[in-house]
């Protein structure tokens, strides 16, 4: 079985593969505080809850991860744990099989690359990839498979959360499709301008990224992923396909490329 951890900037999401199959899959905060003892014991914990699997079926790791403090912890776990299980962290030498053609390409963010490489995998390029995550990216992939760019904006949260802190007289709501576009109530309103603003900010990005990527945009394949994506994907007029563990398969791809 290969353990596949991401580790983003609010939330970590693991899975458990058996081949290509994902057979088990968790999402748990991302505690920057945490040490590789208490990883572990969250590990061991969600995976030994299954009645399926156990960690000793864990014959190989693949991670990325966007929080330093978390990284050393968790390559410090595997140490202690996983000893003589091969783990592949996704960083500058590892084998990806995506070129990167930024002004510095060790700036990506790992993520950002292996859910090109999962998407490329899956549907060719060229393609765009949104994550819904801490921050909205967009990552752009040529026909050839190549990493060009992208765009950062501020994650649903994120927004959602200060406008709650800078305004008076608004406040936290679950973040819901509302009944129309034209609220009659402050909530309803909120839920509107989050859902059908965040909506619109993607297509108009998506729209664009096509646009330099081919001269035919209706070759463009989008994709959809992170925690967030179910409140706002079905609005989203540009997004193709919705694929939630598109990082997780990402991992295994790149740890079939560096261990086989």
């Amino acid at each position: 079985m290969l353990l596949a951890i991401d580790v983003g900037n609010s939330h970590t999401v693991l899975g458990l593969f058996d081949g290509d199959d994902l057979m088990e899959h968790w999402r748990v905060g991302t505690e920057a505080r945490r040490t590789a003892d208490e990883w572990s014991v969250v590990l061991r914990g969600l995976v030994d809850a299954s009645e399926l699997h156990s960690v000793g079926d864990i014959d190989g790791i693949a991670m990325c991860c966007s929080v330093p403090t978390v990284q050393h912890e968790m390559r410090e776990m595997f140490r202690r744990q996983f000893g003589d299980v091969p783990a592949v962290i996704v960083e500058p030498g590892v084998k990806t099989g995506i070129p990167v053609r930024m002004d510095n390409p060790k700036e990506v963010g790992s993520d950002r690359i292996i859910n090109a490489l999962a998407a490329v995998q899956l549907y060719g390029g060229p393609c765009v990839v949104v994550d819904f995550g801490t921050a909205t990216t967009f990552d752009a992939v040529s026909v050839k498979g190549e990493y060009v760019g992208g765009a950062i904006a501020p994650g649903i949260d994120i927004s959602v959360e200060a406008l709650s802190q800078r305004g008076a007289q608004l406040h936290m709501v679950e973040i819901v499709k509302p009944r129309s576009v034209i609220a009659k109530n402050t909530t309803e309103a909120l839920r509107s301008g989050i859902i059908f603003g965040f909506s619109g900010q993607v297509d108009g990005i998506v729209d664009r990224m096509a646009q330099d990527l081919t001269d035919d945009v209706d070759e463009v394949t989008v994709v959809a992923t992170g925690g967030l994506a179910p409140l706002v994907v079905e609005e989203c007029e540009t997004v193709d396909v919705h694929e939630p563990w598109l990082t997780l398969v990402g991992l295994r791809l790149v740890f079939a490329r560096n261990v086989g």
